[in-house]
């Protein structure tokens, strides 16, 4: 199909390959998208392929603008003011996002062509968003898998720090469980480098960039996280806050309204992270259980083997941990809470969450292992002398220093301020059931990640034996009426079921 638009000159140039532009709505009625190259055909027979831009009010309906490259030639000479247009191809992006919704397997040129047009915003955010449904209608090949991770890595930053770097990642979707922030202080008191960049909150009322951030600032340039890194061996920064595989952070704005992270999504976007930090040994913990990201043991084997497989394609020492989860890690759900329990446990405070301590001390000690820093059950130990004897905390306070934060900030400071709630068991019995989804629908029902002191403080565990009036949790937020809020959710979303 061809159409008709008027020519206007316009005074740009892109110094390389010859450009329209036509008018947003125009562009949209004749079905017209950025990146198609069309051909213009004047005086009946003069013909120019060019490519497509569109505008709000460069040119108005009817009209279509050249640059200099169409216009300013000695051999164009413009007669006519009417040019017949007809769509000649459409990006290679698009062609190969077509081609992954019918199902077929991308090599990495045409997935390389669809993370950079997400990159340089040549893509709308309706294409984008279809692209991101294929990969969750359509699994990814391994080798797909390969090339997208390897794509979102280099088109952004990629830091080099030349020393071998280790790191630990959970796979999320469990409250609390912020052991990062307690691993990444231990391992690097060691004297090994661990350059921790984290996403914020996707599906969960925090992440770790969300519960760092109570502690010191985490949107850094990347030669400002290096040089953090050269000095106290570690940082916490939100990856977000540099061109560090950027891919990811516009496709993450389009899934979190939707609440949804397909597997193959999330193992792109954990891996390309690491690819661009340089990391050389990986552990990650991959929570399983019924009200968890990861349900089922079948899905956590499909997940392990592709990192699996990522990991020995980009020259990366990967260790899988599964973690049986029925309940969340730690006592606090929510960023200030989280990061009280994280200090709690670096400070050795008596009301410590040991659950916290010990699944960091065990992943801590894995890495250790992994990184060949000991023997193979060696780690653990090591990992909780560095607790016992302070080295932790102390490193932990270089970093937040480092990071232009108060060191010497106390746990018991960090959630002041914020008003409470607390329900309390309404028959006496045992915890059956602790609901880990429900925790997080009602934490956002309270503000969080975005109210840094809202949350959730958990009093029982699963299995615990509770009598009548005896404290289940307590809720924490800015004001009454975000209280009033949760507890209106609360009344269709139970989070302990006692029998």
């Amino acid at each position: 199909m061809s159409f008709f638009l008027k020519l206007k000159k316009l005074d740009f140039s892109t110094g390389n390959e010859p450009v329209v532009v036509i008018n947003e709505k125009e562009a949209e009625f004749y079905g017209v998208i950025p990146g198609d190259r069309i051909q213009l055909t004047w005086n009946n027979k003069l013909k120019r392929i060019a490519e497509v831009r569109t505008t709000a009010s460069k040119v108005k309906p009817g009209e279509i603008g050249l640059f200099k490259e169409l216009w300013n030639k000695k051999d164009i000479q413009i007669k006519n003011d009417v040019v017949e247009v007809e769509i000649v191809s459409r990006p290679p992006s698009i062609q190969a996002i077509r081609k992954k919704l019918f199902g077929k397997k991308l090599d990495y040129q045409e997935i390389y062509s669809i993370i950079k047009d997400i990159v340089d915003d040549r893509l709308s955010e309706i294409e984008t968003t279809y692209y991101v449904a294929s990969s969750y209608l359509r699994d990814y090949t391994l080798d797909e898998l390969y090339y997208t991770s390897k794509a979102v890595a280099e088109t952004g930053e990629m830091l080099n720090l030349n020393v071998p770097a280790v790191d630990k990642h959970s796979v999320g979707g469990l409250p609390g469980n912020r052991t990062t922030m307690i691993v990444v202080p231990i391992v690097s008191s060691l004297g090994l480098y661990i350059p921790k960049t984290s996403s914020r909150a996707i599906t969960s009322p925090s992440g770790t960039a969300d519960t760092m951030e109570v502690l010191a600032p985490v949107t850094f340039s990347m030669s400002e996280i290096k040089k953090i890194v050269k000095k106290v061996h570690a940082c916490m920064v939100w990856g977000g806050g540099v061109n560090l595989a950027p891919a990811d952070d516009k496709i993450v704005r389009l899934t979190r309204p939707l609440g949804i992270e397909p597997y193959d999504k999330m193992i792109v976007s954990i891996m390309a992270k690491k690819v661009a930090m340089g990391v050389d040994y990986l552990v990650l913990d991959l929570p399983v259980g019924p009200t968890t990201k990861i349900p089922k043991n079948k899905f956590a084997d499909e997940i392990e083997k592709k990192f699996i497989f990522l990991g020995k394609k980009f020259g990366m020492k990967i260790k899988v941990i599964r973690t049986p989860s029925y309940e969340p890690v730690g006592r606090g759900i929510g960023p200030a809470l989280e990061a009280r329990d994280v200090l709690r446990v670096l400070q050795q405070k008596d009301l410590r969450p040991i659950d916290l301590e010990n699944k960091a001390v065990k992943l801590a000690g894995y890495l250790l292992e992994l990184a060949d820093y000991c023997k193979v059950g060696r780690g653990a130990k090591i990992a909780q002398r560095q607790l016992a004897s302070g080295d932790a905390d102390r490193q932990m306070k270089k970093i937040i220093e480092a990071q232009g934060g108060n060191p010497e900030i106390d746990s018991d400071e960090v959630a002041l301020g914020a008003l409470n709630y607390e329900i309390h068991a309404k028959k006496s019995g045992r915890v059956i059931f602790i609901n880990n989804r429900a925790i997080n629908e009602i934490c956002v029902n309270l503000g969080a990640p975005t109210d840094k002191i809202a949350g959730i403080h958990m009093h029982v565990h699963y299995r615990d034996k509770v009598r009548v009036k005896d404290k289940l949790f307590t809720l924490y937020a800015q004001s009454q009426d975000r209280i009033n809020l949760a507890l209106k959710a609360l009344e269709k979303n139970s989070i302990v079921e006692i029998k």
